[in-house]
């Protein structure tokens, strides 16, 4: 977020591990990100091996798990209009600009 605000940008930083979401801005964002849902997904938690997902699960699937444990969600996500991107590593968001 730095350094969008570094470079000018105007940040409005949502916290979906606070604020809920609903499966349309799931999808939203996964679209806007270019992505298949695994990979918006941070796998390593252990929210993910307790919902017996993997790889090859469907994307709905794998939305209606982020949904339900919005931890899974990859962060930080950058959006700009129609586009996203997944700020790891950080320097990634300034493709938006």
């Amino acid at each position: 977020m730095a350094l969008l605000e570094e470079a000018g940008a105007e940040v409005v930083l949502r916290l979906y591990l606070k604020e809920a979401t609903d499966l349309t801005e799931i999808a939203a964002l996964q679209k806007a990100l270019g992505l298949k849902a695994i990979d918006m997904m941070r796998r390593g938690e252990k929210a993910f091996k307790e919902t017996g997902l993997s790889k090859d699960s469907k994307d709905a699937d794998l939305r209606a798990a982020m949904l339900a444990h919005p931890i899974l969600i990859e962060r930080p996500i950058a959006v700009k209009g129609d586009k996203a991107v997944i700020g790891r590593p950080p320097e990634d968001v300034l493709t938006l600009l």
